[in-house]
């Protein structure tokens, strides 16, 4: 018996926009701080999808050293 295995079945493809509402999302809710290194994340995404991640950071000039603020795009405030 054989058996093959897809990419699609390996772990999904994740965009950066994917990447970036995670991390926004854990910097919300005060679990990460903008000032850490994006390579904290791995830390809150499964081992076996890390490597789709940092493949897609890296096709977008984000180095695992930058911070989580870099990759989260910049949050305007309205006054009331």
């Amino acid at each position: 018996m054989t058996t093959t295995t897809t990419r699609s079945r390996l772990g999904r493809h994740y965009t950066i926009d994917v990447i970036r509402d995670e991390a926004k999302q854990l910097v919300d809710c005060g679990t990460l701080d903008r000032c850490q290194p994006i390579c904290a994340l791995c830390g809150y995404i499964a081992a076996r999808e890390w490597p789709f991640i940092e493949a897609e950071l890296e096709e977008n000039d984000y180095d695992l050293r930058d911070r989580i603020g870099d990759l989260i795009p910049h949050e305007t405030w309205s006054n009331d």
